[in-house]
């Protein structure tokens, strides 16, 4: 079938974080919400028949998971990325920042080195300081719109560190890591033995024809110290069902995990998520590719805009994700200047840079994943704003 991204749906009130979250998050609800990473688009039609159905039983108890559901998953992986997945070492969980969490508690001491590479997602510190672990930042150098690894840092970093958390493909970046780039990151940490915890949640949301590489296949040596966190909730916008996967490197890694959730009774998909997820691997592959259509589409309209009309605002060209890294720095504002600029003046809420990498200054992170006219409306209240700034 086709799928209009064009159509407007009204999220006001109705329990969406991006939307009901406004006033607590910027202080007014009168901003456009372009932050928090989910979609303004309805999921593929299999998906929303498979739940209407679901919901129209009427009965939702304890709801067990079938051999199809983690099928389903692995079938998905190797169709998309020819990655062959050993169903054996494969593990339900709510989500990938509570994998990542348990993973540093699971594995590592206290005050032990969790090695990250920044600009990155917030949750990375908050997952790490949570246990008082140490985080230590590989910081990306910038080079003319283009962010690149400190390879003498990292392998300096590493020698300290206990996980290296990887964001694969990076957000906010938008990276699609090169094969030798990945494998000359893994090659470091396995010769400091370091546990790799690749999460891959953006791996099915790339663009101008780059290929998303899982970690674990880059060979047998690196697949048996990566631990990859993945999931199609970014993918089908399916966050609020709270489903992801974990897949170990052996049974052993794998029991202490499964362990750990079991010992809080936590082991179960709910009545929906259950449904929705083998749904969308199964059946949401014509709707995703529309999709990843739409979105490049905003990212150029995003990037033209920006050139003829706001070129004081330089956006990235993601590769990944549908998020654009925003560099604010020629309109020569601080931190809350720049926060209150967007929301005040602007009227749009963003993420705030200086969040995804500490003494980083002049950068937004902005949602893409909504109808063209919304970008419109938003970019157009973004060049009043600079006009009259």
């Amino acid at each position: 079938m086709i799928y209009n991204f064009d159509e407007i749906i009204d999220r006001n009130e109705n329990r969406a974080a991006k939307y009901d979250e406004r006033l607590k998050k910027f202080g007014t609800k009168d901003v456009i919400p372009l932050w928090v990473a989910d979609m303004d688009f309805k999921t593929a039609q299999p998906i929303i028949d498979a739940m209407t159905k679901r919901a129209q039983e009427g009965i939702w108890g304890y709801t067990s998971r079938p051999d199809s559901y983690f099928k389903s998953i692995c079938n998905w992986q190797l169709r998309r990325n020819g990655w062959k997945i050993n169903e054996e070492l494969v593990s339900w969980s709510l989500g990938v920042v509570p994998t990542l969490s348990t993973i540093v508690n699971l594995f590592s001491k206290k005050n032990d080195g969790i090695l990250i590479q920044t600009p990155v997602y917030p949750e990375f510190y908050e997952v790490i300081e949570a246990w008082e672990r140490t985080v230590l930042e590989n910081k990306l150098i910038e080079k003319n719109g283009d962010w690149i690894i400190n390879f003498a840092d990292f392998e300096e970093k590493a020698k300290s560190a206990k996980i290296f958390i990887l964001c694969s493909p990076h957000n906010p970046l938008g990276i699609v890591w090169e094969k030798d780039v990945l494998k000359k990151m893994a090659d470091i940490c396995i010769k400091n033995n370091v546990l790799i915890v690749s999460d891959e949640i953006h791996s099915d949301l790339i663009f101008h024809n780059k290929k998303h590489i899982p970690t674990a296949t880059l060979s047998k040596e690196i697949s048996e110290k990566v631990i990859s966190c993945i999931s199609g909730t970014k993918t089908f916008n399916l966050a609020g069902l709270q489903a992801s996967t974990a897949v170990f490197p052996n049974a052993d890694i794998k029991s202490k995990y499964d362990k750990f959730w079991q010992s809080l009774d936590i082991h179960r998909n709910n009545a929906f998520s259950s449904i929705a997820m083998e749904v969308a691997f199964n059946e949401g592959e014509e709707w995703l590719e529309q999709l990843l259509q739409y979105i490049s589409g905003n990212f150029d309209f995003i990037k033209d805009y920006c050139e003829k009309y706001i070129p004081q605002i330089k956006p990235n060209l993601p590769d990944a994700t549908y998020l654009v890294w925003l560099d604010c720095r020629k309109l020569n504002l601080d931190n809350e200047e720049l926060r209150k600029f967007m929301i005040e003046k602007a009227k749009i809420g963003l993420n705030e840079g200086y969040c995804f990498g500490r003494n980083l200054s002049g950068f937004m992170r902005l949602n893409a994943a909504c109808p063209r006219i919304i970008l419109k409306k938003a970019l157009s209240q973004l060049k009043e704003a600079v006009d009259n700034l």
